[in-house]
């Protein structure tokens, strides 16, 4: 009995984490951002503020991961 095996090329699994660390970064983008609002509304605009900077960080981090899957495959 033989027992088939998938393999994956390394490009491929890393092309994935990276796929799916983006969409985690996205999400958290969105919470952050949302929050930020939130705060914002309520009369925060100190911690708004660090949120804010917090949003601008992660966007920029979202750019270059975004960047990177694309030469990863």
């Amino acid at each position: 009995m033989s027992r088939q095996v998938c393999e994956t090329s390394p490009v491929h699994n890393e092309r994935a984490q990276l796929s799916s660390a983006t969409t985690t970064l996205e999400e958290l983008l969105d919470r952050v951002s949302s929050t930020a609002e939130a705060v914002l509304a309520a009369g925060d605009e100190s911690l708004a503020s660090d949120l804010f900077e917090v949003e601008r960080s992660l966007r920029t981090a979202h750019r270059r991961l975004v960047s990177a899957t694309r030469r990863a495959g």
